[in-house]
């Protein structure tokens, strides 16, 4: 046999795999969807949104209303196939679908785009899988606790009252476009809370992570939608992928630059408090926010490596303030348009607050939030922050004489599932009593998906809607918001979350 040549095992797996894939290409082309030629597959359906975005004023726009559009050609069979370039993917949007995979305990592999983003935040509890995603998630969900949730709200008000003064300062423009300053105030309630490092994001300090993450999402599009760019030896040689490992090394100078600080903070208190046992064993049993968990980890008991830390920070970073700050943004927006619904929320707000404009958020205050709660829901279904969820299956699913099989990669499509009009009458409407206890009490579980669901949900929900009712609390407390875009006219792009395709413009007239 010639040196390098295959072994006669590895001919024999060769075969094996190329005989099932021409068995899952078999039942795939079954599904409802447009139907791919064997060998060039469907390049012509990948390349259409891609050539409009040449034309297109808002081009990922198109891209987002294509997959929506397509979804609801679908939606009595819940799913259909399609291919991006030669990978086929089955899009879902059936509550009974999704049950299946969001419910199962072994498909919690990601599907390959996100394969992409691991380039930017390495293999935390976001892309992990396997045995390290279930430590790392059971390790990590005390960080979540009620009792931590509580601490973390001085922090909220706190910021959510610096950005409500920001808002005051800029009330004589035309408008105001609300996404870059939620998006720092969410910067600094991450940092604080979960990371306990001030970085003063609305003080105009370290602008240059926020422009460095929104630019990697724009290169994440990029290569997951052109199948060309795949292989990250080809998109380094491109001027994108150039200016992406620029901005890749922004957000790890970044994040090894706060764990390195709160190292050296939590080494200098050690020493202060060396002869002090009890004061320790105190401080040991108190419920600890994550990067001092992860810190412990390191430091004391040599679990985790450095290179550890910085991946579960840079993840929580990401995560905790982007999606975050999409769903403010989405809900100022709604509540803008619809004057009678933001009275009622004011109404609600009085009830709780009277005339004390600047008193504190407390935990009953936010439980006594009802309505406004409905708000934020109703605003996470139209506009989810995470419209799709990737995943491989690890088992056949068999669905109203479907078949689809184990290994194929699926788009849990989330925001497809929530304009469904057999769940939710005039969809497109914007009605937060669908909410309501007695509205949503038979509802299918998996129809409401906005944080993921099953095993991986998502593990900050109950702090994100706790963030949510404080800034949105904050804000209506002290103005009358305005949108100046009909939602006709509105329009959203999916990059790492889905993000407006234009400027969010808001006015904010003072009402005391």
């Amino acid at each position: 046999m010639c040196e390098g040549a295959p072994s006669c095992i590895e001919q024999v797996q060769i075969v094996i795999l190329l005989s099932y894939d021409i068995i899952r290409f078999h039942h795939l082309k079954k599904l409802p969807g447009n139907k791919p030629h064997f060998l060039r597959r469907n390049f012509g359906y990948l390349l259409k949104p891609v050539l409009r975005k040449r034309k297109a004023r808002n081009p990922n726009a198109n891209i987002t209303e294509r997959i929506v559009g397509t979804n609801l050609l679908f939606q009595r069979q819940g799913l259909h196939c399609f291919w991006v370039g030669p990978q086929p993917v089955v899009s879902l949007f059936s509550p009974e679908l999704l049950q299946i995979v969001l419910g199962s305990t072994t498909s919690l592999e990601k599907s390959f785009e996100y394969a992409f983003l691991k380039r930017i935040f390495g293999s935390g509890l976001i892309m992990s899988s396997g045995s390290k995603w279930t430590t790392r998630r059971k390790l990590l969900a005390q960080t979540f606790h009620f009792r931590i949730l509580e601490d973390f709200l001085p922090t909220f008000n706190d910021q959510a009252l610096f950005l409500a003064k920001k808002i005051q300062l800029l009330q004589h423009k035309d408008y105001v476009d609300i996404l870059p300053l939620i998006t720092l105030c969410t910067l600094d309630i991450i940092c604080e809370s979960i990371m306990g490092t001030q970085i003063g994001a609305q003080k105009g300090e370290n602008i240059e992570y926020v422009s460095a993450i929104h630019k990697l999402a724009e290169f994440f599009n990029q290569q997951s939608i052109y199948p060309w760019l795949w292989s990250n030896a080809l998109f380094n040689l491109t001027r994108s992928g150039r200016e992406f490992r620029r901005y890749v090394e922004i957000v790890h100078k970044f994040t090894e630059k706060i764990v390195r600080q709160k190292k050296q903070e939590r080494l200098s208190q050690q020493k202060s408090v060396q002869n002090k046992e009890k004061e320790n064993e105190i401080e040991r049993k108190k419920r600890k926010a994550l990067l001092d968990l992860l810190l412990d980890l390191h430091l004391e008991k040599q679990q985790i490596l450095v290179t550890d830390i910085q991946e579960e920070v840079a993840n929580f970073m990401f995560a905790g303030h982007d999606t975050i700050s999409m769903a403010l943004t989405y809900t100022l927006y709604n509540i803008g348009i619809e004057p009678k619904i933001q009275e009622r929320a004011r109404e609600e707000i009085d009830t709780i607050f009277g005339d004390d404009y600047e008193r504190h958020v407390t935990m009953d205050d936010a439980c006594n939030m009802k309505y406004l709660e409905c708000i934020v829901k109703e605003s996470l279904r139209l506009f989810p922050s995470l419209p799709v969820i990737g995943r491989i299956l690890d088992e056949d699913i068999e669905y109203n004489g479907m078949f689809i099989p184990k290994g194929t990669h699926v788009h849990c499509n989330i925001i497809s599932l929530h304009r469904r009009d057999d769940i939710y009458p005039n969809p497109d409407v914007f009605d937060p009593d669908r909410f309501q206890p007695e509205n949503s009490l038979n509802r299918q579980p998996y129809a409401y998906i906005p944080f993921s669901a099953g095993r991986r949900n998502c593990i900050g929900q109950k702090f994100a809607l706790l963030e949510e009712k404080v800034v949105i609390s904050n804000i209506l407390r002290h103005f009358k918001v305005v949108s100046l875009d009909p939602r006709d006219q509105f329009h959203t792009k999916i990059e790492f979350s889905l993000r407006p395709a234009q400027p969010v413009r808001l006015k904010f007239i003072p009402i005391r």
